[in-house]
């Protein structure tokens, strides 16, 4: 989906609430994530930015936004770009360069960036593995977490080192058919991106 009119913003929105709501939240592959959800703290923004450089301009517009809000009203933000970086590899290039600006702006104790992308590959895993999908998500996104509202979380949670071990069996214990089955919308991408 090309994102041209604010219609199509509010319906990438849309797929990534339902996105996060169903596969992030419903599967637990984040514990952290529905207490977020419930209180209606988490930020999607949806630009039309179609480059690299415009993408990075609007991460930092981000990046004050939260800074500047209070945790109650945004407690963390998924940054969503479906016009950019179609390409895994040059998502990931862009994934750099955000952390360096995030660096260079001194932030990098405030926040950390988490990434997910429609082609998502973990490095030295076969490209047929499914635990590829515990990082996919319908769009290119970052999403922008407080440094400080997770270490807040991590000192309540008993071994948080397990959830992506747990995470990958879930997704092979589902299958691509259960997956699908939980999740319509990703039988439209699945054949593009699956390798």
């Amino acid at each position: 989906m090309k994102i041209c009119s604010e219609q199509d913003k509010v319906a990438a929105a849309t797929l990534t609430r339902a996105w996060v709501e169903t596969m992030v939240v419903g599967l637990n592959l984040c514990p952290f994530a529905a207490p977020v959800v419930k209180q209606d703290s988490l930020r999607y923004s949806v630009t039309d930015a179609a480059t690299d450089e415009a993408v990075a301009a609007g991460f930092l517009d981000e990046l004050d936004l939260i800074q500047r809000s209070d945790e109650k009203s945004v407690a963390t933000t998924l940054y969503i770009f479906p016009n950019a970086t179609a390409d895994f590899y040059d998502y990931l290039d862009l994934l750099h360069t955000c952390e360096r600006l995030l660096d260079q702006a001194g932030m990098s104790e405030q926040f950390q960036v988490a990434s997910f992308h429609p082609g998502y590959l973990f490095a030295g895993v076969d490209q047929d593995d499914l635990s590829h999908w515990t990082n996919r998500s319908p769009f290119p996104m970052l999403h922008i977490i407080r440094e400080n509202q997770m270490s807040r979380v991590l000192a309540h949670y008993k071994d948080p080192d397990a959830i992506p071990e747990r995470n990958i069996a879930l997704m092979h214990e589902l299958g691509k058919a259960g997956l699908i089955e939980r999740f319509p919308p990703l039988a439209d991408y699945w054949d593009t991106h699956a390798r």
